[in-house]
């Protein structure tokens, strides 16, 4: 995996757009002002202060640790990249089940126990490694749920309308596919990440007003990121549950229909 050379300046917007300078963000972080200050510059980030900067910076360390290009650990990646596959028929039940069944199931998907992997994680493939840039940032953050280019694609289409093939999402990555507002938008509903936030990180002007994602698709992007840590097998326990929960009545509360919002 490439180092993201622009890091530095990715988190020196971030931490400005949380409203913290170098000194703040150690403090929170429970770090030396000057570790965080050499990030700044363009220092080499390591796996413990990228923990320890997440949260203060309202991230996930995983999405940290793609901002940064780092590989991720093993505690953090996905467990089995086959359920990736299966991503977008997760993502197209869960849209046809109301808020409240979502959280149900999200609740569900993060009381299966979690396996450790058989074997180390493999390497990304080589048509994965990005350049530095603010669009292998955002396709290392959807690899990161577990989501390659094709369930990537449909997973656009499916909470956003955005009709992309893989390619173009791997063109995303390499820097040959531009970066618009909306575009970022877009990545901010699929990842579940505040446009906001995501403009920081790739210096994309952000829309004039970020809209939070509607009762059609909210809770969706935080199921993507329960359940990359399933394996195969135990993600298909919380597809299952999904279908089974179709058309169900949920005390106090009317089943809605999925909408791209």
């Amino acid at each position: 995996m490439t180092v993201n050379d622009d890091f530095g300046a990715s988190l020196e917007r971030l931490a400005d757009h949380e409203g913290r300078d170098a000194a703040a963000l150690a403090r929170l972080a429970g770090v030396a002002e000057s570790e965080v200050a050499a990030l700044f510059r363009g220092g080499t980030p390591d796996g413990v202060l990228l923990r320890r900067l997440a949260h203060p910076l309202g991230l996930h360390a995983a999405d940290l640790f793609a901002t940064a290009g780092v590989a991720l650990p093993e505690d953090l990646a996905p467990v089995d990249e086959s359920a990736g596959w299966d991503v977008p028929a997760l993502v197209r039940q869960a849209l046809v089940l109301a808020p409240e069944q979502r959280e149900a199931l999200r609740a569900f998907a993060r009381s299966l126990p979690r396996e450790e992997r058989a074997r180390p994680a493999p390497p990304a493939p080589a048509y994965e490694n990005y350049p530095s840039g603010p669009g292998g940032v955002l396709m290392r953050m959807a690899r990161s749920r577990n989501l390659g280019w094709s369930a990537t694609a449909k997973t656009f289409l499916l909470l956003t309308g955005r009709y992309w093939s893989a390619s173009t999402y791997g063109g995303v990555g390499r820097g040959s596919t531009p970066l618009t507002p909306g575009l970022v938008a877009d990545f901010s509903t699929v990842l579940g990440v505040p446009a906001g936030t995501l403009a920081a990180l790739t210096g994309v002007e952000p829309l004039p007003a970020a809209v939070e994602p509607g009762d059609g698709v909210r809770g969706v992007a935080e199921l993507v990121r329960d359940v990359r840590r399933l394996t195969a097998d135990r993600f298909r326990q919380v597809l299952d549950l999904a279908e089974s929960m179709e058309g169900r009545a949920v005390p106090g509360a009317e089943t809605r229909p999925g909408s791209h919002g």
